[in-house]
């Protein structure tokens, strides 16, 4: 799918989907969900900050890239807003389950999940009936009380 086809899905108006055959850079996906949260904010009046804009396309980045690099065939990005914090769901072929691995600091790259569980408010991942979902979410505002990934401390 070209990036200009990203379409909000129908009926909820706060939810979009894109279709990844693979092919496409991951900067498509990153401008999807760039105009997902420019939208959430311009059409919905959900309030986004410039700092969620920026971890809610990093999340996406570094998720459909995973999908890129470790599951053959096609791969679905979604993103609902959805009680008060945005769903990015990211759906693969292959059934197996990524793991963050042990902190070193001596280790170039492969600090993604890491990156995804540390910024985002929740995370999840299951297998499906084919492939799996990795799911985070992400606050679309700053906390007034100062964290910035909306968790309750």
């Amino acid at each position: 799918m070209h990036k200009d086809e990203f379409q909000p899905s129908a009926p909820h108006p706060a939810c979009a989907a894109l279709a990844l055959d693979g092919s496409e850079p991951i900067a498509a996906a990153r401008h999807a969900a760039r105009r997902f949260m420019t939208e959430l904010q311009a059409v919905h009046g959900i309030p986004v900050s410039e700092r969620a804009m920026g971890t809610v396309e990093l999340v996406v980045s570094e998720l459909v890239t995973n999908a890129y690099k470790y599951a053959p065939g096609p791969a679905l990005l979604d993103m609902e807003f959805n009680g008060g914090a945005v769903e990015i769901s990211v759906w693969d072929t292959d059934p197996t389950l990524p793991a963050a691995y042990q902190v070193d600091p001596n280790r170039i790259g492969q600090h993604g999940l890491e990156i995804v569980m540390t910024v985002s408010r929740s995370f999840e991942v299951r297998r499906d009936p084919v492939g799996k979902r990795v799911k985070a979410a992400v606050v679309p505002a700053d906390d007034p009380g100062g964290n910035p990934a909306g968790r309750l401390m």
